[in-house]
């Protein structure tokens, strides 16, 4: 009987997990995904690395690329609105984006691993003002392997006017760090 009860815990617990895990997106505590402290580290223009080519389709329908923003700084945040730090970290991008505009930076988002719906419904909460790729396979991320864990959400990348890999955050960005951080680098 003993044994019976832990098996039909067991399923149960197994089935619940299942259920909990809406079209596959990651849940809290899934170890598929890399935390982060969201510090910025700034890589010295010896150690920098050329970032690869960057485009696809915006949630708006349009396209975005790296390209198209050559001799600009950009800044590359992914993000997914099923992600709790994302969405905590979002108001920091807007205030950012919005105050470093006028000077060059753009800033591109990358929504990764979600459903469209829930990403648009997401910007239009949000209203960040800067475009954001729809990523929902993953390509992008993959195409940074090596710079950032591709299953590091959220994760900012700051690429400098040369369009290489200036500084990172692995984790939701602090505004003084992110803001500080890009100046830094748009001034170089």
């Amino acid at each position: 009987m003993r044994a019976k009860s832990i098996f039909l815990i067991l399923l149960g617990l197994l089935v619940a997990g299942c259920a909990g895990n809406q079209g596959g997106q990651p849940q809290a505590g899934d170890t598929r995904f890399v935390a982060g402290d969201g510090k910025m580290q700034v890589f010295g223009a010896s150690e920098r690395k050329p970032a690869p080519a960057v485009q696809g389709p915006t949630l708006d329908g349009a396209t975005a690329s790296l390209a198209a923003h050559k001799g600009k700084v950009v800044v590359l945040n992914f993000w997914a609105s099923w992600c709790g730090p994302c969405r905590a970290e979002a108001p920091v991008l807007k205030e950012v984006a919005a105050q470093t505009k006028s000077s060059g930076v753009q800033f591109i988002g990358v929504d990764f691993k979600d459903r469209q719906a829930d990403a648009l419904a997401f910007e239009r909460t949000e209203k960040t003002g800067y475009p954001h790729i729809f990523d929902q396979p993953g390509k992008v991320a993959l195409a940074f392997q090596g710079t950032v864990p591709p299953a590091a959400i959220p994760s900012t990348l700051i690429i400098d006017k040369q369009g290489r890999v200036a500084a990172r955050a692995l984790g939701a960005v602090k505004y003084t760090d992110l803001l500080n951080t890009v100046t830094k680098v748009r001034d170089e």
